[in-house]
């Protein structure tokens, strides 16, 4: 078990010299509108419903779901119906923390293994752990093998909790700053982070930093990652909500290890020596809950976007980078904005599923939104097809 203190310094990633500056690669998007809307003709197919805030979704080998719910359950989507919840954990529910991220084990099927980030009340008050659980043969329970991370810094907001198994097998974990800004660019604090860590929590030997489980520094509250090729991590990080006087300006950026994205000190597109500027600023409020690099083929042209469920300002983002500068936005786009016909409302996770689809959780009934009577839901998005022209009628 890994304690919550990250050792070793991180280096040169958190030393600055100079005034900041606009960095020239990087999209600012001015307040009024998040993008334009996106082109293609698309469906939302409810998949489950009946749930409360499910904050991750991640799929098992056989096609299941495994789906987190804020209060404290894990359920399983199990064809096509939801069951009754295989765990329950008593978590402290307060504002954003509760029980957040779920990752599938890479090796599943010989270990039954799967992850949880889960806020609970620690030694000296609330705190996030990640947690390893055995899923029973049977998938009717669940049995907690091993706590693999204690200590990372937990407060009303700002909780981070995405958990995903990157490329090379390896569980990666998004943390918050616990409203706590200047830990983001501590290198003693998991709070503000982008953690790596082996399937049993230990630090990688190739980790940047020495016998620490960081591996990017410098964020307010990461709920949103994705794996580039090449190595890199897509991080779409929520902006300040009156934090020194600033507003809105969540951002994309594109990171390797051992980056320092700069927050409390950086905001919007500015840029210093030694910190990684965003490639992509929204004005407006646009908090990211979850994000995939999409490389089904349900809908083929979008292979290589990065998509990004929205809370607050509602609505599926699509981004696509330039082939040739990969830090620079080439274009960008909207779908299922607001609550109305064509719209999801708040939108939590994002995931592909085996079979090439988009799988997308709402967040409605958090507090913040408008919760239904059939509470929040799993939608399943495909490309849309208008039905057949009807066959013309026999003569005579």
């Amino acid at each position: 078990m890994v304690l919550g203190v990250a050792l070793g310094a991180l280096g040169a990633g958190c030393s600055t010299s100079g005034a900041p500056r606009q960095d020239t690669r990087c999209t600012l998007i001015p307040g009024g509108s998040a993008g334009p809307a996106g082109g293609a003709a698309l469906k939302a197919e409810t998949v489950a419903d009946g749930l409360e805030v499910p904050w991750g979704i991640a799929f098992l080998p056989n096609g299941d779901m495994l789906v987190t719910e804020r209060p404290g359950r894990v359920r399983l989507v199990h064809q096509g119906g939801l069951t009754p919840p295989i765990l329950v954990l008593p978590v402290v529910q307060e504002g954003e923390g509760g029980l957040l991220g779920v990752a599938v084990d890479p090796k599943f099927a010989q270990n039954r293994y799967f992850y949880i980030y889960v806020t609970v009340r620690g030694p000296e008050g609330p705190e996030n752990q990640i947690e390893r659980y055995r899923l029973a043969d049977d998938s009717a329970s669940a049995t907690r093998d091993k706590v693999l991370v204690t200590g990372i810094p937990a407060n009303r907001f700002h909780n981070g909790g995405r958990l995903r198994f990157g490329p090379d097998e390896m569980l990666y974990a998004g943390t918050g700053d616990a409203q706590h800004p200047d830990l983001a660019r501590d290198p003693k604090s998991l709070a503000g982070k982008l953690l790596r860590m082996t399937r049993d929590g230990e630090v990688p030997g190739d980790n940047p930093f020495r016998k620490s489980l960081v591996y990017l520094s410098g964020v307010r509250n990461v709920q949103a990652f994705a794996f580039a090729p090449g190595g890199e991590v897509i991080v779409a990080d929520h902006g300040p909500s009156g934090e020194m006087g600033r507003e809105g300006h969540d951002e994309i950026t594109r990171a390797r290890a051992g980056d320092d994205l700069g927050w409390p000190t950086y905001y919007g597109c500015e840029v210093a020596l030694g910190v990684t500027a965003p490639s992509l600023v929204f004005d407006q409020a646009t908090p990211p809950g979850g994000a995939v690099l999409y490389q089904g083929d349900a809908i083929r042209e979008w292979k290589g976007s990065l998509l990004v469920a929205t809370l607050g300002s509602q609505h599926l983002h699509r981004v696509t980078f330039d082939r040739e500068d990969p830090r620079r936005v080439e274009h960008h786009e909207v779908y299922f904005q607001g609550e109305g016909p064509t719209g999801l409302g708040r939108l939590r996770d994002v995931v592909t599923g085996p079979e090439g689809a988009i799988y997308v959780t709402t967040s409605n009934c958090d507090g913040r939104g408008d919760c239904p009577r059939d509470g929040d839901k799993i939608y399943r998005i495909t490309r849309w097809s208008p039905p057949p022209a009807p066959l013309p009628s026999p003569e005579g």
